[in-house]
């Protein structure tokens, strides 16, 4: 076990990590490999750091699951067991004490670089409808993939009733930047993020799906009332673009607004706030810089009016993956915060809000238990978090008195 002061949580400056890579190996993954037995060992609620004192709180940290390979999304089961994405192309169901049931009846998924099975999210009426959503790499071709939106009801331990809801138009090859969060609208609609799949340009292109926020209805129809309905140059399904790779979304429960984080580039991460209509600037505007070449990609957004500047931006890159806002009763101190997942240099953000304004921020977990993928909070009132790694892992904040 381990314990960590409040100078290990400070906010570590240093060259950013490369955002977001998984490996370059593909593999086409059928509902028959997705049934196959798993090795993977429970930990059984090992506290694996002792003590962390934050600068509101302390807490501890315990392991509920590892040998996970590269998880990605996690949701929450109203009897309690966990649903947990790993990339390769599993779905498992994991029980409080740690076992994982690896479940059957997932379509066919391509697991190539960034690609792989992503997010999971439950229908808000779940215990009335039984849909559960989720986001995959669809192979369209020997290289070509397309970011996917599909729901599945659970029966036993296999997935039925599949319904393949959206699939990003025009597939690209690049097996990158597939965005893939899901986030469920307090008026029964779902925003899904699509990256611009490692090109760019698409971003900018109206008719394109890459680099985009969509907004749909719970059975995949576009929404009357979207932004662009009335647009014959623009996707009736856009709700936003000029997005580059947004992993993390969310809606705040207390004041209803949207926010979303994405992948710079050499810098230049950013967390936005979301409304209807809005050009968010990638690539035309960026605090991002070319890897190759110490240049700017575009224009400092804060140089024109044409694009939404971010709220923030990291620079160097934190590499943000998974995004929750806290409003359990467990952390109290951190009620309202938004909490933001970072691949690189493997922490947790903790972000804290005034009205739509970032005052200040809080590096927690810095190096500790790995490449942060997810973070949720969960029915309990802790908070979970997704390690992504060859053995990733699920893990459990709890408050220390």
């Amino acid at each position: 076990m381990r314990t960590i002061g409040f100078h290990s949580v400070l906010v570590i400056l240093g060259a950013a990590l490369l955002a977001g890579c998984g490996g370059n190996a593909s593999s086409d993954v059928s509902a028959a490999d997705n049934s196959a037995d798993s090795d993977t060992s429970a930990s059984q609620g090992e506290i694996v750091v002792d003590l962390v004192e934050s600068e509101e709180l302390d807490f501890q940290v315990v392991q509920l699951a590892d040998n996970l390979e590269n998880p990605w999304g996690i949701a929450f089961l109203p009897d309690g067991d966990m649903l947990v994405t790993e990339r390769p192309g599993r779905l498992n169901r994991v029980s409080p004490d740690g076992s994982v049931t690896p479940l059957s009846g997932l379509p066919e998924i391509r697991s190539v670089n960034q690609g792989g099975l992503l997010d999971v999210v439950l229908h808000p009426d779940y215990e009335n409808t039984g849909w559960i959503y989720f986001t995959y790499s669809n192979p369209q071709g020997e290289e070509v993939t397309t970011t996917t939106i599909a729901r599945a009801q659970l029966e036993g331990d296999a997935l039925t009733n599949m319904e393949t809801l959206y699939v990003q138009d025009p597939p690209k090859e690049p097996g990158r930047h597939y965005g893939s969060r899901i986030v469920f609208l307090e008026d029964g609609t779902f925003l899904a993020s699509i990256g611009d799949r490692g090109l760019r340009d698409p971003a900018q292109d109206t008719q394109d799906d890459a680099g985009v926020l969509l907004r749909l209805n719970a059975d995949g129809s576009v929404p009357s009332d979207n932004p662009f309905v009335d647009d014959d140059s623009v996707n009736d399904a856009h709700f936003s673009y000029g997005h580059r790779n947004p992993q993390g979304i969310i809606r705040h429960p207390e004041t209803g607004t949207i926010w979303a984080h994405e992948h710079g580039p050499r810098g230049g991460d950013e967390l936005n706030l979301i409304e209807a209509g809005n050009n968010y600037g990638w690539p035309e505007a960026t605090y991002g810089r070319e890897y190759d070449a110490d240049e700017p990609v575009g224009v400092d957004p804060d140089q024109t009016d044409r694009f939404v500047e971010p709220v923030i931006q990291w620079t160097p890159s934190i590499a943000p993956s998974g995004l929750a806002v806290y409003d359990g009763d467990a952390f109290p101190e951190w009620q309202g915060n938004l909490f933001v997942g970072a691949l690189a240099y493997q922490q947790v953000r903790r972000v804290v809000l005034d009205g739509n304004e970032v005052t200040h921020q809080e590096t927690l977990l810095a190096n500790e238990l790995g490449r942060i993928r997810d973070v949720r909070t969960g029915p309990d009132g802790f908070i979970y978090l997704l390690t992504d790694d060859a053995s990733g892992g699920i893990f459990r904040l709890e408050p220390v008195e």
